[in-house]
């Protein structure tokens, strides 16, 4: 029986600097696979190749990765600064309508990190350019030396809202992740729940309220050895979940019931 199909978002990528890609970590496929039960297939994020309405017809959730570039701050109404970073306009173009669209649909998807801020801003919230610039703000970016291992090392606690969707589906009230962001959550998006704050009360967990279906987002990684990870596999299997139900035809678990 063929599994259900999840769309990764990719990356736009120059290999040797020169060869232009798109790009998804195979940890993204990995967890996708071994862990949701669902076929991932890549997604070229780019308008010129896609269609929102050809993604929605022929996936039945989506994985909205990380990434290095942001989101570009005209997006939600603010002028691009050198604090912002890079951007990739084409991955803005297809996600944010997209993220819209199954929201409104019941459409299961599951946001990280870069997918995270896109789901935020798509329903109308704002970003902070840099996180680690603000006062009592810790330093959220990857490590910039060290193996993966180091890199996607646990480096602080996520608490959640009890016996919220996070609780609830974590049975925990408070969690260890790693963390590999600069940017975060300014103002939430309209409908926007956080449900999760690192210990210097920076937005790590989210969904959307009244959704009909799965809409929750991470500013971690959770991908990162996910089937062995207590926090991730329960994520990923929920999402799974959804997924699985939204392909059989059924209703896909909403978030009352994550």
């Amino acid at each position: 029986m063929a599994r259900p199909i999840v769309g990764i978002i990719s990356n736009s990528y120059l290999i040797n600097d020169d060869y232009p890609t798109h790009a998804g970590g195979t940890m993204n496929s990995e967890a996708i696979s071994e862990v949701s039960g669902c076929m991932p297939l890549l997604i070229p994020s780019d308008p010129r190749f896609v269609t929102v309405e050809e993604l929605l017809a022929t996936c039945d959730g989506f994985l909205l990765t990380g990434g290095r570039p942001n989101v570009h701050p005209e997006e939600y109404g603010e002028p691009a600064t050198d604090a912002h970073g890079e951007f990739d306009r084409n991955r803005d173009a297809i996600t944010l309508p997209l993220v819209r669209a199954c929201v409104e649909r019941g459409q299961p998807i599951l946001g990280v990190c870069r997918g995270f801020q896109e789901v935020n801003v798509a329903l109308g919230g704002t970003l902070h350019p840099e996180i680690r610039d603000l006062p009592g703000r810790e330093n959220h970016r990857m490590p910039p030396e060290g193996t993966l291992e180091e890199k996607f090392a646990l480096r602080h606690t996520v608490r959640f809202a009890k016996d919220g969707v996070f609780h609830r589906m974590m049975g925990a009230e408070e969690v260890m992740t790693n963390t590999l962001h600069g940017q975060g959550i300014k103002t939430a998006g309209k409908r926007v729940v956080i449900d999760g704050w690192a210990p210097d009360e920076t937005p790590e967990a989210i969904y959307v309220e009244g959704a009909p279906g799965y809409a929750i987002s991470v500013q971690w990684h959770p991908e990162w050895r996910a089937a062995q990870d207590p926090v991730s596999r329960p994520l990923f299997a929920s999402f799974g979940e959804a997924v699985h139900a939204w392909s059989e035809g059924r209703t896909s678990p909403s978030l009352r019931h994550a």
